[in-house]
């Protein structure tokens, strides 16, 4: 699938339609989406590979893997409401994802690859440790991920903890759009950094 056409794809699964601000509900851009998944397909390959996504919201990178041939998928989040926005959207996508509700923190099963655009703790300090500590531990082969410019030593810090190797950090393009109450202007650049780390935990 043509890049142009996936992030097209992607555009079209819907947001929160009650998005929290404790939690950091905002969908991740399809642009940034389809960088992501770009950077599993460099490291690892999608097509036959397990792919999990810790607080997968409204699933648009569960999706986009099992466009580009990951299987199986798995979506976990908290929100009933995102996770019924998900299952549709996967079945109008016309593939086929598990979706669960649970926190991260006490999901146990494990993939090749764990993807997530996690909260940035930009509401609720901390919110995104929970995320990064699951992702190093579920994922055998590799963690793909977006975070905050200026988390970068803690989430170097947390890998190297756990013997896993970053194999790069660069910034993505992310316009952050107006969907919580505090949001003031239709869209607001921040600096947000894709993160590939090879976990190890397969060897």
């Amino acid at each position: 699938m043509r890049r142009s056409d996936l992030v097209r794809r992607l555009a079209a699964v819907p947001g929160f339609s009650t998005p929290r601000a404790d939690r950091e509900q905002v969908v991740t851009p399809p642009e940034a989406a389809v960088d992501l998944l770009d950077s599993v397909d460099r490291l690892t390959g999608l097509p036959g590979t397990s792919v999990l996504d810790l607080g997968c919201g409204t699933g648009r990178l569960a999706i986009g893997a099992a466009l580009r041939g990951a299987a199986p998928v798995v979506g976990v989040d908290l929100d009933p409401e995102a996770l019924d926005i998900a299952r549709t959207s996967a079945r109008t996508a016309g593939v086929t994802i598990e979706f669960a509700e649970s926190e991260v923190s006490g999901w146990s099963g494990p993939a090749d690859v764990v993807v997530m655009n996690p909260p940035f703790g930009a509401q609720r300090r901390h919110a995104d440790r929970p995320f990064w500590d699951a992702g190093l531990r579920l994922a055998r082969r590799s963690l793909h991920a977006f975070a905050l410019a200026d988390s970068r030593t803690f989430i170097a810090r947390r890998a190297v903890a756990r013997g896993a190797h970053i194999v790069e950090t660069h910034p993505v393009a992310w316009s952050l759009e107006r969907t919580l109450p505090h949001h003031t202007r239709p869209r607001v650049p921040i600096s947000v950094d894709l993160w590939v780390i090879d976990t190890g935990n397969q060897q």
